[in-house]
């Protein structure tokens, strides 16, 4: 995807670590208390240009996937401590175990509940009996709100950043809604570009994300973060 590769150099100015600060505190707690001990090691599908990790990695030994080679070197520069593996979160398989699997808002790309079966079928195979797992969507479909919203950041290079975003669901009968973006890129020589970009992202109840998880082995409950999201939180059976 365009948004995830070419795009991938101006993630500083789009969505950087410092926009996660609160989040990454809401969350920690979450992610302490998801297995059954304390936990030292988190794998996160899905993570991207590592913004959210950023914060978490001073707490746990991170291995973060992606199935963008080149978010994944954004990660690498601003979280060389972790590990860094390229692959699919609905398919990847590692061959080993953590404590915990984190999967933030990637998870929107699963449009369809085959799709978001597979994620949480990948956490629950990478989870020792006992370990955690959070999950971190946007929206569910109870919670779901148009918006539009604006933002960007200045480099200290002359670089800029400005974006729209447009938040929709034009057929609420389906299980996707869209996310529409214009961005305006502005290069060190003062030179512009613009840019649009439409993606979809999966839109389910509730109950179907309980269920889902239920079925994909896990002991399943959720909360409203302070955003009013769902933090969806799973625990594989069993212990160490």
């Amino acid at each position: 995807m365009w948004l995830y590769e070419e795009m991938a150099r101006w993630w500083h100015l789009f969505s950087p670590p410092s926009h996660y600060v609160e989040e990454a505190q809401d969350l920690l707690p979450e992610l302490l208390a998801a297995p059954d001990s304390p936990p030292h090691t988190l794998l996160e599908l899905g993570a991207g240009a590592g913004s959210l990790a950023f914060h978490l990695k001073g707490r746990l030994a991170l291995t973060l996937t992606d199935r963008s080679a080149s978010m994944l070197g954004i990660s690498s520069s601003v979280n060389p401590e972790c590990v860094h593996i390229l692959g699919d979160m609905r398919t990847l398989n590692l061959g080993t175990t953590f404590d915990l699997v984190l999967v933030h808002d990637a998870i929107m790309y699963a449009t369809e509940p085959g799709a978001l079966k597979a994620v949480l079928a990948t956490a629950y195979r990478h989870l020792r009996p006992g370990g955690g797992a959070v999950f971190v969507p946007d929206f569910v479909k109870e919670t779901f709100e148009p918006a539009t919203k604006t933002g960007g950041e200045d480099g200290p290079d002359g670089t800029a950043l400005r974006y729209l975003q447009w938040t929709l669901d034009p057929d609420q009968d389906d299980c996707v809604y869209e996310v529409h973006w214009t961005f305006l890129f502005r290069e060190s020589d003062g030179s512009m570009q613009l840019r649009a970009d439409r993606h979809q992202f999966g839109l389910f109840p509730r109950a179907d994300w309980l269920a889902f998880l239920h079925d994909a082995g896990f002991d399943a409950r959720s909360r409203l973060d302070p955003w009013g999201r769902d933090v969806f939180v799973g625990r594989k059976p069993g212990s160490v």
